[in-house]
């Protein structure tokens, strides 16, 4: 009578450390299970291209843009009304501050990238003469798409406007030059071994990258040693 209690006591704490086990190897496999699919993951995120995350705000972007059409439609209202009115004060703001940024000024830094900034000064100042043109188009008749028997090329005449416009943005060049060229501060100890001001560059020039070479021939002319 005094064992069947012990045995039973056994058996309970038999019963709990299997039911532990258990329990202990499901949490083991779920947290594999859980590893892998993390593994899988981290594997098809670095397959993609490294502005896939841009390109997919982007996309949702877009659609969600899409969808406000449909439903702007859908009210009998005007999407780019409805869109104006959810723009805030700030964000008006900050848009025209980035606007006013897009093209700065920043002086000289090369010749080709000045000469695109005045390219492209000069292309925005362009304003189509559409008078102009059906005007120009009924005087020239056929020849107004010329053809290899054409003969109005070097006939069109400028009018007094466009000259104009001409001498006018010629005038601002000169004077935005003027703001920005000066003369080279001019040394009076330095030697004088050119005839102008285009020869001293020419030799500074040379002497920038020559002279090093021929630093001991220019001493030996100066001493009348050289042979």
């Amino acid at each position: 009578m005094i064992d069947e209690p012990a045995e039973s006591l056994a058996s309970q704490k038999r019963e709990a450390r299997l039911r532990k086990f258990r329990e202990l190897h499901f949490k083991r496999n779920e947290a594999r299970k859980l590893n892998h699919q993390e593994v899988v993951e981290e594997d098809k995120r670095l397959k993609l291209p490294t502005n896939w995350e841009a390109k997919k705000a982007r996309l949702e972007w877009e659609l969600a843009e899409s969808e406000k059409k449909k439903e702007c439609a859908a009210r009998g209202e005007d999407y780019n009304r409805v869109k104006l009115l959810e723009i805030t004060a700030d964000d008006a703001e900050r848009w025209e501050r980035k606007k006013k940024k897009k093209n700065p000024d920043t002086g000289f830094a090369g010749y080709a990238e000045a000469q695109f900034r005045q390219y492209q000064r000069l292309t925005k100042q362009i304003r189509p003469d559409l008078e102009g043109y059906e005007k120009l188009r009924e005087e020239s008749g056929e020849d107004f798409y010329p053809t290899s028997n054409s003969l109005i090329h070097g006939t069109h005449v400028p009018t007094k406007e466009g000259i104009d416009r001409m001498v006018e943005d010629v005038e601002k060049q000169i004077e935005k030059r003027a703001k920005y060229s000066r003369r080279r501060a001019y040394n009076d100890d330095a030697d004088i071994d050119y005839i102008n001001e285009r020869n001293a560059k020419f030799n500074k020039k040379a002497e920038r990258f020559y002279g090093k070479y021929t630093a001991e021939i220019k001493q030996n002319l100066e001493r009348g040693t050289a042979v």
